[in-house]
């Protein structure tokens, strides 16, 4: 009772109190201590919401979605100048790069998600959120048209429709099925943390379908057949989770099946994992095979049906696959509200939304879009050759010395960063080198260029621009970089920070977005995962997998979820993987 009474009197204080949130609390998971720190808001449930002025409005900002690009843009928007209206069919953000390791159990479902009213609670904002799917965006009236997840709303209707002042389209992508015949009717996605559940199950089912009496040896091998097609990060690391819960867990419980697993990747390119470094699929590849899983290169799908898949090889042959189930991981494709409105605004001939080096939608200039919905278009130099040129000539001789040029290169790097990339490539110390190699007349001491001289030595410069990978990492960085605009937007109205317009007057209110990569990582099973570090620092092995656990656990969005899934890990190297049908 001594217990009860000093928990009773605890949760009061708390209760009482709320700032004393913040403290270490000290908890037993599983038999072993474990350390963590509490973080909530002080207000518990009541925001401080900073006061605005009597008479006027706060403008409008609705966000559509809540993965990592919506919730990155909500978590680092503090300006209380803004009304925030949150659109999305699911009312939690899921750390999606775990999503492979909710399909063996390693990690639960509840563990990576995290609900998006409990981030928006802790801002300094008005935050409001409906869990509805959005179906059309129109431009031109400010409104987009939403169908809600809960059946008829107040009004006796499903569907209903939003005004906005600035609209911030994060929606993220879907799968690409490419097309394909049965690929919707018989394959398994992992996208979302449903699909990673549905996986589970069907892992589990095939297990104890595969252990009832009367089945011939052919249909057993048949349903422990796992095929994963796409060798990319996820389909790699799903292939490797599956390999170490069959072999480590399921084993043990199934013994009769040990010999019946087969575990397939299909990838239609010559190697797994090209977007990493060479030395990174190289061991990949050799570890797959040394594991038993069958990777086969070059094989294209072209038809799933619901007890075969079809892939054909480069050279032409067609061979049919008995499966069990298949998981597939081949890319992402356009969602239809995203289709609709590139359409409207003359983009639909596009993969995704361009937008400017501001992640302003091009030709919508309330309209923000980031992450996998969309694709940064990087200003051309040679589209603007002749603007920079006429910028630089500040006397307008119709000629361009290397000290005029000076005085616009930051900016010109700021604006088109192509310009430092193509000097880093040629080994060059600064644009002076750049400038020396243009100038037809080398007798003279110093650099003087016509505008023609000028277009050819930075006529090569537009080779290094490069499109951004679509990955949780880069959408995290959009979604903090346009929440940091917004929190400045007042301020920068008066005293913009961006580079000089090279076509008109003035300076952009705000810096372009610049992606910063901090690495990525492969794990490959068996407690071993490759790290491809900036500054061509490549790790593979058991230190490497250490490393991912220390990065995932400090990258979830929440104290909450953060310690779940290290109690998930423990959990894990103590009592193994769960596997019972839930």
């Amino acid at each position: 009772m001594r217990i009860f009474g000093f928990y009773e009197r605890f949760s009061r204080a708390f209760h009482d109190h709320p700032s004393l949130s913040r403290i270490l609390v000290i908890s037993t998971i599983s038999g072993g201590g474990l350390i963590a720190y509490s973080e909530a808001n002080a207000s518990h449930g009541t925001k401080d919401i900073a006061p605005v002025e009597t008479g006027t409005r706060k403008k409008k900002v609705l966000l559509l979605g809540t993965g990592w690009a919506g919730t990155s843009f909500l978590k680092n928007l503090n300006n209380p100048s803004y009304e925030v209206q949150v659109i999305s069919p699911r009312n939690y953000f899921a750390f999606t790069p775990l999503l492979p390791s909710v399909t063996c159990g390693t990690v639960e479902a509840r563990s990576v998600v995290e609900p998006i009213r409990n981030i928006g609670r802790k801002k300094n904002i008005d935050m409001s959120y409906l869990e509805a799917e959005c179906f059309k965006i129109d431009p031109k009236s400010k409104k987009v048209y939403c169908r809600s997840k809960q059946g008829l709303n107040s009004n006796g209707k499903k569907e209903f429709s939003v005004d906005f002042d600035y609209l911030v389209i994060a929606t993220g992508a879907q799968s690409n099925t490419f097309n394909i015949p049965g690929v919707e009717e018989n394959c398994h996605f992992l996208k979302e943390v449903e699909d990673a559940q549905g996986i589970r199950t069907n892992v589990i089912d095939s297990f104890e379908k595969a252990s009832l009496p009367e089945l011939s040896e052919e249909e057993r091998k048949r349903i422990l057949h796992f095929v994963v097609v796409g060798g990319g990060p996820t389909g790699v690391e799903f292939a490797a989770e599956l390999h170490d819960f069959v072999n480590e867990d399921l084993v043990k419980l199934y013994p009769r099946a040990k010999d019946l697993v087969r575990i397939t990747l299909l990838e239609a390119a010559d190697h797994i994992l090209t977007m990493f470094d060479k030395r990174i699929t190289e061991f990949a590849e050799e570890k797959f095979k040394r594991d038993g899983i069958d990777v086969k290169l070059g094989s294209m799908v072209t038809k799933v049906c619901e007890k075969e898949i079809s892939a054909k090889t480069k050279g032409g042959e067609v061979s049919s696959i008995p499966y069990g189930m298949i998981v597939w991981s081949t890319g992402i494709g356009t969602r239809p509200v995203i289709k609709d409105f590139m359409k409207q605004i003359g983009q639909g001939n596009r993969r995704a939304l361009a937008t400017d080096e501001w992640l302003r939608v091009e030709g919508c200039d309330d309209i923000y879009a980031l992450g996998d919905c969309a694709t940064i278009n990087q200003r051309k130099v040679m589209e603007d050759i002749s603007a920079i040129f006429k910028k630089a000539d500040k006397d307008n001789s119709g000629t361009l010395t290397l000290e005029e040029f000076q005085e616009v290169i930051d900016d010109v790097c700021v604006r088109y960063p192509q310009v430092e990339l193509y000097l880093k490539s040629k080994r060059m110390r600064d644009i002076s080198d750049l400038l020396k190699q243009a100038q037809v007349d080398g007798s003279k001491k110093s650099i003087e260029l016509n505008i023609e001289e000028f277009k050819s030595a930075l006529s090569q410069v537009d080779k290094e621009v490069k499109f951004l990978p679509a990955t949780a990492q880069v959408a995290a960085q959009e979604g903090e970089y346009l929440a940091k605009c917004f929190n400045q937007m007042e301020e920068c109205e008066k005293n913009p920070e961006g580079p000089i317009r090279i076509r008109g007057e003035g300076r952009h209110r705000f810096r372009p977005f610049r992606y910063r990569h901090l690495g990525q990582f492969a794990p490959l099973g068996g407690e071993q995962t490759a790290a491809q570090l900036p500054g061509d620092w490549v790790s593979i092995g058991h230190s490497s997998q250490w490393l991912w656990y220390s990065v995932y656990a400090s990258k979830q969005v929440s104290w909450r979820t953060r310690v779940l899934v290290v109690s998930d890990w423990m959990r894990r190297f103590i009592f193994g993987r769960d596997s019972s049908r839930i």
